[in-house]
């Protein structure tokens, strides 16, 4: 008996009690208790099977179900009462399953081993992890969006190097924000399939003698059945593709905060966060700092962490169930609740922040137009390289008299190549170098609204 009072479920094996502080160590149910739900509907679903298979018989059956499912009532209420002397989450249901239905829950484990359980609570909690994680995504997608068409003639300068590049308009640059979500919606996706596969009816690694019928229960649960009893209580896999798609979302989010950093700082000035998403300083009044988008950077790190800590866990395990296994569940509860806790505030943070639209497209002239005036020349037949080198000669000019290449006079246009004294009136602007492009996919106004069309109809599909 263990010094807490409660036989474990493996101990007719041993003599004496465990060690309190190995119990310490070995305990998991600090924090798996929030897979007591999966845990129940594996246990009603394998219960219902165990009656239809004859394992037990149908009044067992019914009364393992009944009794669990008021035990997941207690759950999902809030009821659900944890002990000291439950050493994880199995424990617990099947302690208070005997205190519900008598000696009848004794029954529960036959034809199963907590090894296809946890493999199952594990592949529950996944896929519907990622099925959160998916509708977090989306409303995202819908906010990019819809600040996208609230603000479509902004114009912003684009960047490289973080050095002015070329206009583009504030929402070519949303959408690609929204491009980078696409992909991860499908990075979810996967992962969400590969969780839909049920262990249950592995036993410990290599089945059982008990008639089980894993087909049953799979379809229960809304899964498929496993194919190899070893490799289902092994494999996590299917945790790894979750933790890599909420790593990669976590970048993405990561590099989008990165922006709104730079974007609400009075060197840029190009947009101001709400009051409700900012906070400010304890020693000096005037702050407004973006802490919101600043966690986003932060917790991606955290996020590649998570991934590489449950790589780290399995790299070394050979198949079959080892206690390292325990380590599989922080990761992933941590993984998902930092992208979960990110994606609720996006949102509304981006649909109520305010942009400084002349600032922005101030920001977008001078230089960054220069590359209008290469791509000019080359469709008059000057080599681009030749082009390159006249432009560059130019902007030098300008730099030399203090003048902005929209303000540079004909003669200096002329000087630099010949062709230059042809420009059309209002090409050297932000708006004429947008209008200019030809190319699909680009930051013309045109092109802007074919991606915004699309992106309305992608996102009808996939709510």
């Amino acid at each position: 008996m263990s010094e807490r009072g409660q036989q474990p479920l493996w101990g007719g094996r041993f003599g004496d009690s465990p060690a309190e502080a190995f119990e310490r160590i070995n305990a998991s149910i600090p924090f798996d208790i929030r897979l007591a739900p999966y845990d129940i509907r594996g246990s009603i679903a394998h219960a219902r099977m165990l009656g239809q298979q004859g394992i037990i018989s149908p009044d067992e059956s019914r009364t393992l179900v009944l009794g669990l499912e008021a035990m997941l009532g207690e759950v999902q209420a809030g009821n659900f009462s944890w002990t000291l002397a439950d050493e994880d989450v199995h424990t617990a249901v099947e302690r208070r399953l005997r205190e519900l239905v008598g000696d009848a829950a004794l029954k529960l484990h036959t034809g199963r081993s907590r090894n296809d359980q946890v493999a199952l609570d594990l592949h529950l909690f996944c896929r519907e992890a990622a099925e959160g994680i998916r509708n977090g995504v989306l409303e995202a997608m819908w906010a990019l969006v819809d600040v996208a068409e609230a603000h479509k003639d902004l114009i912003l300068p684009g960047y490289t190097h973080l050095q002015r590049a070329q206009p583009l308009l504030l929402a070519h640059h949303l959408m690609a924000h929204f491009a980078a979500l696409r992909r991860d919606l499908v990075r979810l996706e996967a992962a969400q399939a590969a969780a839909t596969v049920s262990p249950l009816g592995a036993a410990a690694l290599g089945g059982t003698p008990h008639p089980v019928d894993p087909v049953v229960t799979a379809e229960d649960l809304g899964m498929e059945p496993f194919t190899n009893s070893l490799d289902a209580v092994s494999d996590r896999d299917f945790a790894l593709d979750l933790l890599y798609a909420c790593a990669v979302l976590g970048v993405h989010l990561s590099r989008l905060g990165e922006e709104w950093v730079l974007w609400t700082s009075q060197e840029f000035a190009f947009a101001e966060l709400d009051d409700a998403y900012s906070s400010g300083s304890s020693i000096m009044p005037q702050k407004k700092n973006p802490d919101a988008y600043e966690l986003m950077r932060g917790k991606s790190g955290r996020l590649i962490g998570d991934l590489n800590a449950l790589l780290v866990t399995l790299k070394g395990l050979p198949l079959g169930y080892s206690k390292d296994l325990q380590e599989d569940k922080e990761p992933l509860f941590d993984a998902v609740d930092a992208v979960l806790s990110m994606l609720a505030v996006l949102p509304e943070m981006l649909r109520t922040a305010r942009f400084e639209g002349a600032r922005m497209k101030e920001a977008a002239g001078g230089f960054a137009l220069a590359t209008e005036l290469a791509d000019f020349l080359a469709a008059r037949g000057v080599p681009f390289r030749e082009a390159h080198r006249a432009v560059g000669a130019l902007v030098r000019r300008c730099e030399e008299l203090r003048l902005p290449l929209e303000e540079v006079p004909r003669e200096e246009l002329a000087a630099a190549h010949p062709a230059l004294d042809e420009i059309p009136e209002g090409l050297l602007t932000p708006e004429g170098s947008l209008a200019n492009k030809r190319s699909p996919g680009s930051s013309s106004p045109r092109s802007v609204g074919l991606q915004l069309e699309e992106a309305r109809r992608f996102l009808a599909a996939a709510t």
